[in-house]
């Protein structure tokens, strides 16, 4: 592992060098002014680092990873720090240099007529969705953390969100990438091409890397047509697998026009209600469960509206749903999705231990999950409230559980990881993964030492050591110790 006796005590020093590259400007030493980058979003992971480097193009991190590659430092590539995992916090050893992009944001190019959009690794996702509206096209990766995450950080961690049963997740949405290797070189992938069938597709290395393989520092992505109507309907349901037909249903009557699918529980907006300030209730009679979805068209008019009624009539008929709002503006469809979107705010206002389990399983076998997951928790953790919600129409639930008597600050059980063994074995039995969409950083290595064969570890850790055989890349993530 790098450590500080790697940087340079003579003249110039590693930061000096350093910064005549970048700038006054690109360069944070202030102990105060370093903290906010050393911590991570959950305030759960606490680093230290000697310096945060800024750079301002794609030359300047090329020149960076370059004398860091030198001087075997370690560099933790961080984007907008709204990440679940860790992984990209620097170590608290403070050996580390923190190499944020959040000042290369140009929108480089649009080019409507392909669909592409091309982008600076530190472009806020809002700003790429803006983007691309004004070009009369729709950027589709969408996520609660969209006005503050940064695209290289999203396709780092290959970020899903509520439109992957239509779009995808991040690693369907890129088309090329630009990249800085862990010896300084920088890799010009920057092709816009739906076909390139000229030997391995190295973007998917880096996608879902987590900084580990190198630095993206750009990419090219794909648009679609600018939905010209979009319908939100919010319902109240029995049960997962009344939502599972419910997702059926509304396929037989609306098609390919579901964008989102949305899978929440009671206990999710039971906090919502009490934390988030302005939100109300969609029914005054409580649910144990509910369902958000959004369908759109490219085609204005009323059609997609009549085709939604027409499918929650049927539903209400067959006992899939009890209730049923469908929001008649915009403003009453951003209502709705606020809920949905500020359940994780909601339960970090909570002052109990929230053990988060954002897993994956095939869509047909979340109802048999959830009631497996219930009643293995209520054995094992008396008293244990899940707050369980996340995006059914493409098999990623978002699992959390309080359990009671363990504070948050209390590091014994911050560290446990008893319930989140007692989930994932659940998961590993259905065939599912511990990480849908939030990666692996430095929470979930045990997870991944204990759930990947000995063959996929074998040839991670080969692809790791081949490019980045001194491990300054983003070290101490994703990979469990050899």
């Amino acid at each position: 592992m790098p450590n500080l006796s790697g940087f340079p005590r003579t003249q110039p020093t590693l930061l000096d060098r350093i910064r005549k590259i970048v700038g006054p400007q690109g360069m944070i030493t202030d102990a105060r002014d370093l903290e906010p980058y050393a911590v991570d979003w959950r305030d759960y992971f606490h680093g230290a680092t000697p310096a945060v480097v800024r750079p301002a193009a794609t030359a300047e991190v090329a020149q960076v990873v370059a004398i860091c590659a030198e001087a075997r430092v370690g560099i933790v590539p961080q984007g907008g720090n709204t990440g679940m995992c860790g992984g990209a916090t620097p170590s608290p050893a403070g050996d580390e240099i923190v190499l944020n992009l959040g000042r290369m944001n140009r929108i480089r190019e649009v080019d409507a007529l392909n669909n592409t959009i091309a982008v600076d690794a530190g472009c806020i996702l809002a700003n790429i969705q803006q983007a691309a509206s004004q070009a009369d096209r729709f950027f589709p990766l969408s996520l609660g953390a969209e006005g503050s995450c940064q695209i290289g950080g999203n396709l780092a961690t290959n970020a899903g969100g509520v439109n992957v049963l239509r779009y995808g997740n991040a690693r369907d949405l890129v088309l090329g990438l630009e990249v800085v290797l862990p010896d300084g070189r920088v890799w010009d992938g920057m092709r816009s091409l739906r076909k390139d069938n000229t030997g391995y597709d190295l973007k998917h290395l880096f996608v879902g890397a987590e900084g580990t393989l190198g630095v993206i520092t750009a990419a090219v992505l794909k648009l679609f047509p600018r939905p010209r109507s979009t319908v939100t309907a919010w319902a109240s349901i029995p049960s997962p697998a009344a939502a599972l037909e419910l997702l059926a249903l509304l396929r037989n009557h609306c098609g390919d026009k579901i964008t989102a699918f949305e899978l929440i529980s009671r206990n999710c907006l039971d906090l919502v209600l009490a934390h988030i300030p302005g939100t109300r209730a969609p029914f005054s009679v409580p649910r144990p469960w509910h369902v958000l979805t959004d369908v759109s068209d490219v085609r204005a008019g009323g059609a997609l509206r009549d085709a939604l009624e027409q499918a929650f009539a049927a539903a209400m008929d067959s006992g899939l749903a009890d209730d049923v709002i469908i929001a008649e503006n915009e403003a009453q469809a951003r209502g709705l999705w606020r809920l949905r979107e500020s359940i994780p705010e909601a339960a970090r206002s909570e002052t109990g231990m929230l053990y988060r389990h954002d897993v994956s399983v095939a869509v047909s076998r979340i109802p048999a999950f959830i009631e497996e997951a219930e009643r293995m928790l209520a054995a094992r953790f008396p008293g244990a409230r899940t707050i369980c919600f996340g995006h059914l129409g493409d098999g990623n639930l978002h699992y959390n559980t309080f359990v009671p008597g363990r504070a948050r600050r209390d590091a014994a059980a911050r560290d446990a990881r008893d319930v989140a063994g007692a989930v994932y074995d659940i998961v590993h039995r259905h065939h599912g993964s511990f990480s849908a969409e939030h990666g692996i950083g430095m929470a979930k290595r045990v997870e991944l030492a204990r759930y990947k064969s000995g063959p996929e570890l074998d040839v991670m850790r080969m692809l790791k050591r081949t490019l980045d055989p001194h491990n300054i890349m983003n070290p101490g993530k994703v990979l469990p110790e050899d």
